[in-house]
């Protein structure tokens, strides 16, 4: 690949989790001369590795990757700040005429990246208003509002997640529109092609109970008991995984209990990212499980840089 060729292009590979998608990314990026930029808002923490099935140095394969491991687990996650840093990365790599491929199942982060999408600032009185209800009244009451104020939104953040349900209805608030209102209809900031992995539903929630397994037998849980500041932080005490290990390492419940159900929310929140994918536009759907998946891939990315009117 060449700067004439690239056109500022960026590649994506999306889809649910389990599905694969680190792996085809950088088999891509060997084939296609790319680096690797992360788009899954957990990885972007250090320490969470286990639990994040972020790729270790060795399964990178020399492939040079941006954005992991840049934030402390005690920060909390701002997608602001994530397309800044990403589209600096993205710059990077261009300038070195390289390809840069976008990898992960963070929907927002994505789209953040990708197209022309700015957010909403933010009205200090009305977020500590809603903190201190969250506080008082838990994550429930508040998801209960914003599904009758915005049931899209409602639908794509998970019911325990307060940190987001409170910045959507300060969105709201501050709007007097539906947090989804604020995010435009899709208008590209690259020349893009964008790969999605698609799975058998059975077989992805036979391969996410195998990845949980794994990670158990990895030393998951040891991982959560290791990271300093995790109970207390906003963001990555919500991660899938880190947030039933918190509850048994508090005597809330016990281990058995914190795998099963991580199993169970790991699968509820596949089915939201793959409802997410499938509602954006111009995604090229590639099965995970087809034996010829990366020359398939290849094949439609070369196309796609050769800028042929049908890529």
């Amino acid at each position: 690949m060449n700067a004439r060729t690239s056109r500022r292009a960026v590649v994506a590979v999306v889809g649910a989790t389990a599905t694969g998608k680190s792996d085809l990314a950088c088999q891509l990026a060997r084939l296609l001369d790319g680096e690797v930029v992360n788009a899954d808002s957990m990885q972007v923490y250090r320490g969470m590795d286990i639990g994040t099935a972020k790729l270790t140095p060795a399964e990178r394969g020399g492939v040079p990757h941006h954005l992991l491991d840049i934030w402390p687990v005690t920060k909390a996650a701002n997608v602001a700040e994530y397309q800044a840093l990403a589209r600096a990365a993205i710059a990077d790599i261009h300038g070195r005429g390289r390809l840069p491929i976008l990898v992960g199942g963070s929907g927002l982060y994505v789209r953040a990246v990708l197209d022309e999408l700015a957010f909403p600032g933010h009205d200090p009185v009305l977020r500590a208003h809603l903190e201190r209800e969250l506080a008082e009244v838990g994550p429930a009451v508040l998801h209960a509002r914003l599904a009758v104020l915005d049931p899209i939104a409602a639908a794509a953040i998970l019911p325990g997640n307060g940190r987001r349900i409170v910045r959507a209805l300060e969105v709201i608030e501050m709007t007097g529109a539906p947090f989804t209102a604020t995010l435009p209809a899709p208008q590209s900031h690259y020349r893009h092609l964008t790969l999605g992995l698609t799975t058998a539903r059975q077989d992805l929630d036979q391969a996410i109970a195998d990845r949980v397994e794994r990670m158990w037998a990895r030393g998951f849980v040891a991982e959560v008991a290791g990271l300093a500041g995790l109970p207390g932080s906003p963001t990555a005490s919500r991660a899938l995984g880190y947030r039933q290990i918190l509850a048994h390492l508090a005597g809330e419940i016990d281990e058995a209990t914190a795998q099963a159900e991580t199993i169970r929310v790991t699968r509820k929140f596949a089915r939201r990212q793959e409802a997410w994918f499938r509602r954006e536009p111009d995604v090229r759907w590639l099965a995970a499980a087809d034996a010829e998946l990366p020359g398939r891939a290849q094949a439609a990315l070369e196309t796609f840089l050769r800028g042929r009117p049908d890529a």
